[in-house]
């Protein structure tokens, strides 16, 4: 996908995988202040501050809210930005696009495809193939440090 495709996407977007539905209370609840404020009301955590930021070692990176696999570490490269930046989700449907003209910007915001949860944006500013950055909200994610093989599952720690 490249950001052409990406911008028809935005009209359509795949549907997802399941859905994981809870009220605003039950939320708030669940979550810290901070990860309430990103993932349910969109708001971004300061750059260079989250847990994922400079961490490469091998994972997939899930949804805090509802653990959909969203984004695995062979993809993360380091940007500069501040964020965790991807190149791309692991599965096509597993988020979607919105466009988001806060702050008198014209951006395309990512949410996981699951839950609604605000994870970050996406630019057209990546390496290639794609040339897409998305720049993810490390608040927003948790990371499963258990390396998955073809025929077997082998378990190693998060380093």
């Amino acid at each position: 996908m490249n950001w052409k495709e990406l911008l028809q996407i935005i009209k359509n977007n795949p549907a997802p995988p399941k859905r994981v539905e809870k009220t605003d209370e039950e939320w708030k609840r669940l979550l810290t202040a901070e990860q309430y404020r990103v993932t349910r009301r969109h708001g971004d955590e300061r750059p260079f501050s989250g847990e994922y930021c400079e961490s490469y070692s091998p994972g997939i990176y899930t949804c805090l809210c509802c653990g959909t696999e969203l984004f695995d570490s062979t993809g993360k490269f380091d940007s500069g930005t501040g964020w965790p930046s991807f190149t791309g989700p692991v599965k096509d449907n597993v988020v979607k696009y919105k466009p988001d003209n806060s702050y008198g910007m014209q951006n395309v915001e990512v949410l996981c495809n699951v839950c609604d949860a605000q994870l970050g944006h996406v630019f057209p500013d990546g390496p290639p193939p794609s040339g897409l950055r998305f720049c993810i909200n490390s608040v927003a994610l948790k990371k499963d440090c258990h390396i998955r093989q073809r025929l077997f599952l082998v378990y190693r720690s998060c380093t």
